[in-house]
């Protein structure tokens, strides 16, 4: 699964000029205040909100979901394990995986009903996690900033397997053991996000959509925990009603009583069934988000007028409009927020669509205050955080926060804000990883504010 960069302060950053002596006060100097920051805090599991899109809709998306790859190939059975699942980590854990492992799998056992548990002293594991350098990892894909890998339980054994038919997901018609490869030096949230996202795709589908808006079974990446969605897709997955071996017909037929039977809130609601993004949008994605070399503005107007020309008005047209958005925040900011605007139009009416519209309000608060305008940028953090909260991602938490003081001190707020900063400082820790990562962070969001002051 890729990882685009949807929240990256650099977004932000672009608005303003890079940090410098000029800025005195303010989070800058807030940070360079403390010789310590404090501990790392993860957000309290949210409560998940049950999906409330129809049936007929869900069983095409699951369809699509498992008897395809993110490249478009079609895979030709269906493959699962049968029996208990057992997980091992291995390698150089961070002190926060284990924990977070630990409320996944509590999760998965509970909400879509899988038999797992870890793996005694000795035992081959069915999934082993492994985790390594950063560095280590991109020198073999360099993309990739967490990948699963079916036929192996090490790092080694992928590389030596690497483009054999033992690592391809195609020749699987059951799964014994697969591998999940995280970086070891990243920020806790990266590394809890990877586990939700890898574990999803070493026990279940292989694919991601772009319209899926509620499941981390998206490229988008606006949703960093599994979904109610994915719960269903992952109960269902592994109903006795289907088995390893099947496919897409097999599937089919079963399909829409099981889905009856898992979810009956969903007969009877209307929906529609979209058909797979071409190709030729997902590159200029691609293109847009920096996985590839050109001009992210050229891209994100392919984005728009691919997603107009298919007659999309789904999360695709919002997350084009969201791109172009993004690509104009230096070059032209009354655009962006257009753009924005479109974007957050669209995501607001969308099933699911809370935590997109989140990242928009954080674009907008992020303009709003490098403009000048720090009422509005309290608006629009206001109206995110609890979204955010909910969705369990500290790292745009303490980023709206930051907003959010550096606009009570252009009120004048001074003791608000250095409070309100305070406040964020372990939401960062979890979401930005190390003391001068957090710091940067601080510092370019002073950077932001300190612009809008002068005007």
């Amino acid at each position: 699964m890729r990882r685009l960069s949807v929240f990256a302060l650099c977004l932000l950053a672009a608005c303003a000029a890079a940090p410098s002596a000029e800025v005195t006060k303010s989070s800058a100097t807030d940070a360079g205040a403390l010789t310590a920051l404090p501990a790392l805090t993860a957000l309290p599991a949210g409560s998940p909100v049950a999906t409330r899109r129809g049936n007929v809709e869900i069983v095409r998306d699951f369809l699509d979901l498992t008897f395809r790859m993110e490249s478009g190939r079609a895979i030709p059975a269906m493959s699962r394990f049968e029996g208990p699942i057992t997980l091992a980590l291995t390698g150089d854990v961070p002190a926060t995986a284990g924990a977070d492992l630990a409320r996944l799998m509590g999760r998965l056992r509970s909400e879509a009903g899988l038999d797992l548990r870890p793996a005694t002293s000795g035992e081959a594991a069915s999934i082993t996690i492994q985790f390594l350098p950063r560095a280590q990892m991109r020198r073999v894909v360099p993309t990739a900033a967490c990948f699963v890998v079916p036929g192996v339980q090490s790092f080694a054994e992928y590389k030596a397997a690497r483009g054999t038919a033992a690592v391809d997901w195609g020749q699987l018609t059951r799964r014994s053991h697969v591998a999940i490869f995280i970086p070891s030096d990243t920020s806790a949230q990266e590394v809890r996000d990877c586990l939700h996202e890898e574990m999803a795709q070493a026990m279940g589908p292989l694919n991601d959509l772009y319209h899926l808006p509620d499941s981390v079974f998206n490229d988008d990446n606006f949703h960093t925990v599994l979904t109610s969605f994915d719960m269903l897709i992952l109960r269902a997955y592994y109903a006795p009603e289907l088995q390893s071996g099947m496919n897409e017909a097999e599937a089919a037929k079963r399909l829409p009583a099981l889905m009856a039977r898992l979810n009956p809130g969903g007969e009877g609601r209307g929906g529609t069934l979209k058909s797979i993004a071409p190709r030729s949008w997902v590159a200029a994605v691609e293109q847009s988000f920096g996985l590839r070399g050109g001009s992210a503005r050229a891209a994100a107007e392919r984005m728009v007028s691919i997603a107009m020309a298919q007659g999309w008005s789904d999360g695709r047209l919002a997350f084009s409009w969201y791109a172009l958005g993004r690509a104009q925040i230096t070059s032209d900011p009354a655009a962006a927020v257009r753009a924005f605007g479109e974007a957050g139009r669209i995501y607001r009416a969308l099933p699911g669509g809370q935590v997109h519209a989140a990242h928009v309000d954080m674009q907008l608060a992020a303009i709003a205050l490098s403009t000048g305008q720090p009422a509005q940028a309290i608006q629009f953090a206001d109206r995110a955080i609890p979204v955010v909260t909910r969705a369990e991602n500290a790292a745009l938490l303490a980023t709206l926060m930051l907003i959010k003081a550096e606009a009570y001190e252009s009120q004048g707020l001074v003791a608000e804000a250095k409070a309100l900063r305070l406040d964020s400082l372990g939401w960062a820790r979890y979401g930005f990883g190390s003391d001068a990562q957090v710091r940067a962070r601080m510092s370019e969001v002073a950077a932001l504010g300190a612009r809008g002051r002068k005007g």
